[in-house]
């Protein structure tokens, strides 16, 4: 198995290693590191505008830059969450807590060293996780029929909903609400057109591009422009960057509990990185001697969930890669930029193009070294693009909005989709109701139709057939599970009461 992999990695490395693709690598990181740094932008809006661009960079500097956006911001949200007390990204919401304290007490250097340290070595041991059980479980994903696959994404539509903020009942309604979005147009197997209302627009359906640049770019324009609130400027010392020796050891246990727990929780569909730093924070918070330490400028209040964001980071990619179910709204962004490629996500992008899928884990591996070299020796300059005016950030977000749309059809009809879009999620950023449910129901229900009608046809319309397979049934068996779980009062109130945490 250990000579297999190193052929693997080699397979890989020939491919990551090209010249074009280690430039998407390194484009990917800085700006990944950028919108991490920039409050307001965030990975999910930058990989939606920058969807449009990657057509001529190939299937794989595709994925490569894409990827690259994603964990590195991650990184770059810990620069703004420790030296100015704002979350860069969702997931460095966290790190503010015992990063800015830290900061202020003349620490920020050790803060930022331990978080890109941390993020390095978590980002790392993801990948390798990925390395190691992506190709089995793509093995095993290969014996998947359509009734597996429709079990599979109903599951991840499920825990999705179990896992999303807010009420059970919000994140249901979401999910519904975009299976419907994903119906509209022609049905492929009768030829009949279904909720387009008569406007010729939508006779192919809802555009992917348009709806996740009004849904994500233009919305968090409109809504941090009507926040009116200013990038703050820097007014601590960073100081010494050298971690001391208490430091180190305080940090090192806490480094190594935050990867574990960023590798399990990253691959549940709606964890991803954002729940692996919250529940890293609350088990370091758990199991020290001292929990007053935190909130006070702990380090493993640091260490741990910056941590476990980069791994929850990169084991997300293993149920993309190979079952084709995306975990969180950025990789059904991935789906939406595969399929953009010609390629269908799931288990035969391993076996059929082992090129794809290996160069985009070694580009992992080199991605994290560039992204310390990045964010360490580089941080003057991160600190003076956090002056940045909202005033000239936000028109040029626009601008980008408009010209990737425009480019992919030189049609206005696009454009105005994503206005409406863009007007959507207002309306439901205003009704406290969660748009990544929404994306993931856009995503999988095409997909989930699809496999629901190959099933039905197997078996002439007896729905027996899921209770026949074994992989089904087991499939089955978690989503009632889950179903009936949440329902308990006790469960409930414990999740409602976690999220508020």
């Amino acid at each position: 198995m250990i000579e297999t992999l190193y052929a693997n990695l080699a397979l890989g490395a020939g491919q990551a290693l090209t010249l074009g693709n280690l430039l998407a690598c390194l484009a990917g990181c800085l700006l990944g590191t950028l919108i991490g740094v920039l409050p307001g932008v965030g990975p999910l809006t930058t990989i939606a505008l920058l969807l449009p661009f990657t057509y001529d960079l190939g299937p794989l500097g595709a994925l490569i830059m894409l990827a690259g956006i994603y964990y590195g911001a991650q990184y770059g949200g810990s620069t703004t969450a420790i030296l100015v007390n704002v979350p860069g990204e969702t997931a460095s919401l966290v790190t503010c807590i015992d990063g800015y304290r830290m900061a202020q007490d003349g620490r920020a250097g050790a803060a930022l060293t331990i978080a890109a340290l941390g993020s390095l070595f978590a980002g790392i041991f993801g990948t390798f996780v990925l390395a190691l059980f992506g190709p089995v479980l793509a093995e095993l994903a290969v014996r998947f029929q359509a009734p597996e696959y429709f079990s599979l994404m109903t599951l991840g539509l499920v825990s999705a909903v179990v896992l999303a903020n807010g009420s059970v009942l919000k994140a249901s309604a979401m999910v519904f609400l975009g299976l419907l979005f994903g119906m509209i147009g022609t049905d492929s197997n009768s030829g009949f057109q279904r909720f387009a209302f008569g406007v010729p627009q939508l006779v192919d359906g809802v555009d992917f591009l348009p709806l996740v640049i009004g849904l994500f770019g233009l919305t968090e324009v409109i809504r941090n422009v009507a926040r009116r609130n200013d990038t703050s400027i820097v007014s601590q010392r960073i100081g010494r960057l050298m971690l001391t020796r208490e430091e180190a050891r305080r940090a090192l246990p806490a480094v190594l509990r935050g990867t574990a727990i960023g590798s399990v929780l990253g691959i549940l569909p709606g964890g991803g990185a954002v729940l692996s730093a919250f529940a890293a924070y609350m088990v370091e918070k758990k199991i020290a001697r001292d929990p007053a330490r935190f909130g006070r400028g702990a380090i493993e209040g640091v260490a741990a969930p910056e941590s476990a964001n980069n791994s929850g980071a990169q084991v997300s990619f293993i149920p993309l890669l190979t079952l084709g179910l995306p975990s969180n709204a950025i990789m059904a962004l991935m789906i939406g930029a595969m399929m953009m490629q010609g390629i269908q996500p799931g288990p035969e992008v391993v076996r059929n193009d082992p090129a794809l899928f290996w160069g985009l884990v070694v580009s992992m591996l080199i991605g994290n070294l560039m992204l310390v070299v990045i964010n360490l020796p580089l941080v003057g300059l991160w600190v003076r693009l956090l002056r940045t005016p909202n005033r000239f950030l936000f028109p040029a977000i626009l601008v980008f909005c408009c010209i990737g749309i425009y480019a992919t059809s030189s049609s206005t009809n696009l454009l105005l989709m994503a206005a409406f879009f863009a007007v959507f999620g207002i309306v439901l950023a205003a009704l406290d109701l969660d748009v990544v449910p929404f994306l993931l129901g856009f995503v999988l229900g095409p997909l989930m139709e699809d496999n629901l009608r190959r099933a039905m046809v197997i078996t002439r319309g007896d729905p027996v057939i899921f209770l026949q397979r074994p992989i089904c049934l087991g499939l089955m068996a978690m989503t009632v599970a889950l179903l009936v779980v949440v329902v308990v009062p006790a469960v409930r109130r414990g999740r409602e009461k976690a999220f508020a945490e």
